[in-house]
């Protein structure tokens, strides 16, 4: 049988394609890796990745618009999970998708460059509401997390995604469907089932959404992680998954591309999680190398003072290249503007979560700076990608005088990383405005001694912590 359409296999052909061995071995491996089997230094690792996940998470959700979700969401069923710094509980799908999006809202949640998005932000939602609490061990919940994490990077790193698709809310339905199995034990053969079934319930998220400040982009990771939660009931029920979900999806419908030989790279010797960076900036990671080459400048020659600068020259990578958009009409928007987070960034000495918010917005300085930033792709910092993200910042002052700073690599990435005090210090900026000091030291050192945990009552009890009341 033949068919001339191009692009159409006949059904026959596809039927007879086998099951990848990368999707064999990673069901093998996976079932086998025990907690014991974990390094000193991934332990370590994957505890501050929590750690910072928790935090981006209670600060995001002390957000206006995510207030009024969850009292939505809570309407509708009360539930026994925890959303984390709301101090309300819903049923576990409803919390895994509002912890997923509050996660998102400041634009502070880890990522993994080389799988270009934020693996952590999906997984761990669906983590805490996979199973209740009691029935978790800290070194059980510690392992899945490590390996969801593992096999949702993977996929990222394996296919390049359309340029027009948002990461949020791709690959990690993977991640998130995957944790959900392990924390309920499945076997080798729902492992395998789980990878393929999540696969095509990724979402098709648009990166427009970003660029134009819809905010709707912030719910992605929720859906990513309420859809792998579904996934594993449809494999745990005994519904089927195709042959190769990830193929059919990653290299053709959300990709062209897929490479499986990345899928079992140094498995077991190299892991993602390592491999992560975390965030200071409160804006998109590719506004990063900008940022820190304006943070040179400023320690190199004090604070500028915005009249005084004629204009002003970035010249990066192309991804950061096409957040050109010089006038933000909100906070989200503005994260995606490498002009507007340039200006804030000279005006207000950072780039805080402040430093987005309305007052910056309508801030008449930093919006004349903003239109005097020019972004250009420089073709050689494109070709260091993913390895580097590379950015120049030229300053013309109005006397004549030109000042510079420029980065290789964005701070907090694998190559000039921060150390686990530094992603402790974020924590705590981001969670004592939330619950005040001493509780943050309460889950800071929980989260510190994680493996030693029976179970995650006392984690959930201190998660579901009404935030502190404002005066």
């Amino acid at each position: 049988m033949s068919i001339a359409t191009p692009q159409l296999v006949p059904a026959s052909v596809l039927l007879a394609e086998p099951r990848p061995t990368w999707l064999t071995e990673w069901g093998a491996f996976a079932s086998a890796f025990r907690f014991s089997d974990m390094p000193s230094d991934l332990i370590v690792q994957a505890k501050v990745v929590l750690l910072d996940c928790i935090g981006a998470v209670a600060a995001g959700m002390q957000e206006p618009e995510m207030r009024r979700l969850v009292e939505r969401l809570g309407r509708r069923d009360s539930g026994s999970a925890t959303a984390i710094g709301a101090g309300r509980r819903l049923s576990p799908l409803d919390a895994a998708f509002a912890n997923g999006v509050a996660g998102t809202m400041l634009e502070l949640d880890e990522g993994n460059q080389f799988a270009r998005g934020h693996p952590g932000i999906h997984v761990l939602p669906a983590a805490l509401a996979a199973q209740p609490c009691e029935q978790m061990s800290g070194a059980d919940f510690l392992r899945a997390f490590v390996l969801g994490y593992e096999i949702c990077a993977r996929v990222g790193a394996a296919s390049r995604l359309r340029s027009t698709v948002h990461p949020h809310g791709t690959w990690g339905t993977i991640g998130a469907a995957f944790v959900a199995a392990l924390l309920e034990k499945a076997n080798e053969s729902d492992l395998v089932q789980i990878i393929s079934m999540a696969a095509p319930l990724s979402i098709s998220a648009s990166l427009r959404s970003m660029l134009e400040g819809a905010t709707v982009r912030n719910s992605y990771a929720g859906i990513s992680a309420r859809n792998g939660l579904a996934a594993w009931d449809l494999v745990a029920s005994g519904f089927s998954s195709e042959t190769d979900g990830v193929r059919s999806v990653y290299g053709n419908v959300l990709s062209e591309t897929f490479r499986p030989e990345i899928m079992t790279e140094e498995l077991g010797r190299r892991w993602e999680i390592q491999r992560n960076y975390f965030k200071r900036h409160a804006a998109c990671r590719f506004t990063h190398g900008a940022l820190d080459a304006v943070a040179e400048i400023i320690a190199k020659d004090g604070t500028l003072d915005p009249d005084s600068i004629e204009r002003i020259e970035v010249d990066t990578y192309a991804f950061a290249a096409q957040l050109d958009a010089p006038a933000p009409t909100n906070m989200l928007a503005a994260k995606f503007s490498v002009p507007f987070s340039v200006a804030t960034t000279l005006v207000h000495g950072e780039a805080s979560v402040e430093a987005f918010r309305s007052p910056a917005l309508a801030d008449e300085r930093v919006r004349r700076l903003a239109q005097r930033v020019s972004v250009r792709e420089n073709s050689q910092m494109t070709a260091m990608l993913p390895d580097r993200r590379p950015a120049q910042v030229t300053i013309h002052l109005s006397d004549g005088r030109v000042v510079e700073g420029k980065t290789l690599t964005n701070r907090g990435d694998a190559q000039d990383p921060y150390s686990p005090d530094e992603v402790r210090a974020k924590f705590f900026a981001l969670a004592v405005p939330v619950w005040g000091q001493d509780h943050a030291e309460r889950i800071d050192a929980l989260i510190g001694s994680l493996e030693g945990a029976a179970d995650l009552s006392l984690l959930d009890t201190l998660l579901a912590e009404p935030p502190v009341k404002k005066d």
